[in-house]
């Protein structure tokens, strides 16, 4: 998924409400095609959509298709070529070819299996979604093909095995309304993630500095904890002060989140990692904070410190050596 979208909760409601649904996914793409692999659209009996599966190319094509599989019942594996001038309508300088994967919601896709992918992603577990299109199976698996949940790499296995990776949205936590957060919020947002900022200090953290964000004017540890850390959460230290940043570290290592960096020199990171050791966390736990915070850029000023950490954070999401 490019980003988390309600694409299979919508299909499930528009079942469940009668009016029909067929999702339809990307599930192959060659050349410069509109989307990505993974990339899906809901169609309802009476032609409504939701989502994209090409940026505009096909969609009216696609329709066609979902509303006779809606009445079949039967999945059906589309193929289309997009031309140059259709590419550059959507912003691409040349075509491509995707293929669809058509499934009615209720036969092909089965009401309960759809109910329990919707279940994982609002309680943000991770899910791989496995098509056998040799036999017209479908099943969800957990802790299964942790490269593509890691990548976010939808695709198929084999000619006839496709895997759709179903990931809950990234997540930011700052701990710390400073300078560098302003510019790393916003920058996080476009970048795909959720980002919530921390901090018990009100001059700090208003919506005057930070219009339109999440802010908890919590103590970091109790912030945390209600927003329930997980694997697909990137914590971020800012304040400089270990009564706020070491709860908040300890709670992001027990939770397991994918990335955790905090602000400081080499100096204050050793004290740090002191703190640390004396609470009993062992070597391996500390070598996964990332202090001082940021790729060595030789970034100057807030944004471009901003910058250097979001490339850490995605470095490290993606498993390149940060």
């Amino acid at each position: 998924m490019d980003r988390f979208d309600r694409i299979p909760e919508t299909a499930l409601d528009w079942h469940r409400t009668g009016r029909g649904a067929a999702l339809a996914t990307v599930v192959e793409t060659w050349g410069s095609a509109p989307r990505r692999v993974g990339a899906q659209l809901v169609v309802s009996g009476a032609g409504e959509i939701e989502g994209s599966v090409s940026g505009g190319c096909v969609e009216g094509a696609v329709i066609v298709e979902a509303q006779e599989a809606i009445a079949e019942g039967r999945h059906r594996l589309l193929e289309f070529g997009v031309s140059d001038n259709d590419a550059f309508a959507v912003g691409l300088a040349c075509g491509g070819t995707i293929r669809i994967l058509v499934e009615p919601v209720g036969r092909a896709l089965p009401e309960d299996l759809l109910a329990e992918l919707v279940a994982a992603r609002a309680a943000r577990r991770p899910v791989a979604y496995e098509i056998d299109l040799a036999h017209d199976t479908r099943r969800l698996l957990h802790d299964a093909y942790p490269e593509r949940m890691r990548m976010d790499r939808s695709g198929f296995e084999t000619e006839e095995l496709f895997v759709a990776v179903h990931n809950p949205p990234l997540r930011l936590v700052v701990v710390g309304a400073v300078h560098i957060a302003q510019a790393l919020v916003p920058m996080a947002r476009i970048a795909g993630y959720d980002p919530v900022l921390i901090d018990p200090r009100e001059v700090f953290a208003t919506s005057d500095r930070f219009p339109g964000e999440t802010i908890l004017l919590d103590w970091p540890d109790e912030a945390v904890t209600s927003l329930g850390l997980d694997s697909r959460t990137a914590l971020v230290l800012l304040t400089h002060d270990p009564k706020l940043d070491d709860p908040a570290i300890t709670a992001g290592l027990q939770a397991d989140v994918f990335y955790v960096g905090a602000l400081g020199s080499t100096r204050t990171h050793a004290k740090r990692v002191e703190r640390l050791r004396a609470a009993g966390f062992c070597e391996a736990q500390i070598a996964r904070i990332h202090g001082p915070v940021g790729l060595d850029i030789g970034a100057a000023g807030p944004a471009e410190i901003a910058v250097s950490i979001l490339a850490e954070m995605t470095a490290v999401l993606r498993g390149k050596r940060a």
